[in-house]
């Protein structure tokens, strides 16, 4: 999708934003959840260091491979507690939010913190902009025309057939994420400095190292060298894929602005997400992530609070005339990939 799909700018539309705020505000929802998410850090750390006790408890066994598929669904749990720090959406202050956040994920889940945060700052700033979003950046997919035209080699192969290859290749996103962690931590530019900025450098290669030895140290000592190996890919890819399924739906196939747009803040962020309807199942599974409209307005909004600005917002897009994207888990995927096949759509039968 281009440009060409976003809504017109409304008059006076400086202010649509504030008023907006106004509104949540006024409900309450900025407002710190402490006890919620005392409860929630307890829970999903619990599930976590359960898990890992029931992988040496079981030893050298083939169950280990069921368990591996339970250690991905836990870590990527964790994982979004990690994104809750990153935002401040569990403290106001950045000391105890960057604890939570090195903890949650350089030492249980092995990612950069830093780094995420760097490159998750970047999208939540131009969401869904080809030269600013580094998530919508031509890489393994391709997300505009012109990535897949510029695309060459494997990479040309690849684009013709991305929306059909999107799901296996999630199943390499958990490696890959563990590759681009270690890179932001070591690599420099030519000048000597550093290529991403990272605060807390020394510490967060301390505990991906910690990470790594206690990770490895742990699957080898309690089970055979095949099995190990085994359940890492099946940990490992299943948290990729899990990570990947929790992200997609909520921009993908969205309109792509430019700088040739002249969009506020308030459509910035709700024309270019997609919110994905259901329960609290869907709420647990997505770690939130299904209400992407309102994360993208209200970012630092603890996740609980998330469900209760829904209706706020949805209603006020109505009245200001912004369109509001909102449609199930599997038409989420759907759309999706129809945007990954489109782009691709160039290259075929060349």
């Amino acid at each position: 999708m281009t440009s060409s799909t976003l809504a017109a700018p409304s008059e006076r539309r400086g202010s649509d934003y504030a008023r907006l705020s106004r509104r949540v505000a006024e409900a309450g929802l900025f407002a710190r959840r402490p006890v919620g998410y005392a409860v929630r850090i307890v829970l999903t750390l619990g599930g976590f260091l359960a898990g890992w006790a029931g992988v040496v408890a079981v030893g050298d066994s083939w169950v280990q491979l069921l368990l591996a598929v339970g250690m991905a669904v836990a870590t990527t749990q964790v994982a979004f507690l990690g994104h809750d720090a990153g935002h401040r959406q569990m403290f106001r202050r950045r000391g105890p939010s960057d604890l939570a956040g090195l903890i949650a994920a350089n030492l249980a889940v092995g990612l950069s913190y830093g780094w995420w945060i760097d490159k998750h700052n970047r999208h939540h700033a131009n969401p869904n902009h080809s030269d600013e979003d580094p998530d919508v950046g031509a890489g393994a997919l391709v997300w505009t025309y012109e990535q897949a035209i510029a695309s060459r080699g494997f990479g040309r192969w690849l684009a013709r057939r991305q929306a059909w290859l999107f799901f296996p290749m999630l199943l390499l996103e958990g490696l890959a994420l563990h590759v681009a962690s270690v890179r932001a931590l070591v690599r420099r530019e030519p000048d000597g400095r550093w290529s991403t900025p990272v605060r807390h450098r020394a510490v967060e290669g301390l505990l991906l190292g910690l990470h790594a030895v206690g990770y490895l140290g742990l699957v080898f000592a309690a089970m055979s060298p095949v099995k190990a190996l085994l359940f890492v890919a099946v940990h490992q890819g299943l948290w990729g894929l899990y990570m990947g399924c929790s992200f997609a739906p909520n921009h993908k196939g969205m309109p792509m602005p430019t700088d040739a747009d002249d969009l506020d803040f308030l459509r910035k962020q709700v024309l270019t997400s997609r919110n994905v309807r259901g329960g609290r199942v869907v709420d647990l599974a997505l770690g939130g992530l299904n209400y992407q409209v309102e994360h993208h307005l209200f970012p630092n909004m603890p996740r609980a609070n998330l469900r209760r600005a829904q209706p706020i917002v949805r209603a006020y897009c109505a009245e200001r005339g912004v369109p509001y994207a909102e449609t199930g888990l599997v038409e989420s995927y759907r759309q999706a990939l129809a945007h990954l096949h489109e782009v691709g759509r160039p290259l075929r039968g060349k």
